[in-house]
């Protein structure tokens, strides 16, 4: 079941990029200003996720990878997060990522693989006062 789960996500993760890419490019109303200008409040909306998917994203996913994560970067407007690099870790990511965007729509959420098989970062950005937010919001993913 959870391989069925993961599966799905992931599928869901590339379909869902493939769509946005392919609808900004033949799309002028999908241009990435139309998206920036939009500010939603700084609140997580618990109505985004059903009951169930929102119990696995705070009672499963995240506690596995506040386990996962090997450290933390400060940035001037978020947070960077440091992960192993494997398939595991990386399915969970994508997992959580899709989730919280739902929810914290605020958030910019990138995942990046460093060079020369390094490690797997998590970046949570956003505009003025969303540092602060994770912050308070997400104190231990912050620490250290």
């Amino acid at each position: 079941m959870k391989i069925l789960m993961i599966a799905v996500v992931v599928f869901g993760t590339i379909a869902v990029f493939r769509a946005a890419s392919d609808e900004s490019i033949t799309d002028p109303q999908f241009s990435s200003s139309k998206h920036t200008d939009r500010k939603s409040s700084f609140a997580c909306n618990m109505l985004a996720m059903t009951p169930e998917i929102r119990k696995r994203h705070f009672e499963e996913v995240g506690p596995a990878l506040l386990k996962l994560k090997k450290g933390t970067r400060e940035l001037a407007d978020g947070y960077e997060f440091e992960f192993p690099a494997d398939e595991k870790t990386f399915q969970l990511l994508t997992e959580w990522a899709m989730q919280e965007r739902l929810c914290c729509p605020f958030f910019e959420i990138n995942l990046r693989f460093e060079k020369e098989s390094g490690p797997l970062w998590l970046r949570l950005t956003g505009r003025e006062g969303v540092k602060g937010f994770i912050k308070a919001d997400g104190s231990a993913w912050v620490k250290q």
